[in-house]
């Protein structure tokens, strides 16, 4: 379930890169995305917590990731 606010979308080639769930987990400040089991994993909690920073948009491949307003 997306958050209030924001949802993710990420391609599942980015999702099941380990090295590039990694590299999301790390420069996410709110802690949106964990590497589990070599897998990215979105943490639906913190969603809500996106400061739209865009930084995970800039660590992942040209599209492969999305952030998306719920809100106008």
């Amino acid at each position: 379930m997306p958050g209030i606010f924001i949802d993710i979308e990420v391609d599942e080639a980015v999702a099941s890169d380990a090295e590039l769930a990694q590299k999301l987990s790390e420069v996410c400040a709110v802690d949106i995305f964990a590497l589990r089991n070599g897998k990215l994993e979105i943490i639906e909690d913190n969603l809500d917590e996106c400061v739209l920073c865009d930084l995970c948009i800039e660590a992942a491949p040209k599209g492969a990731l999305r952030v998306i307003k719920l809100y106008e």
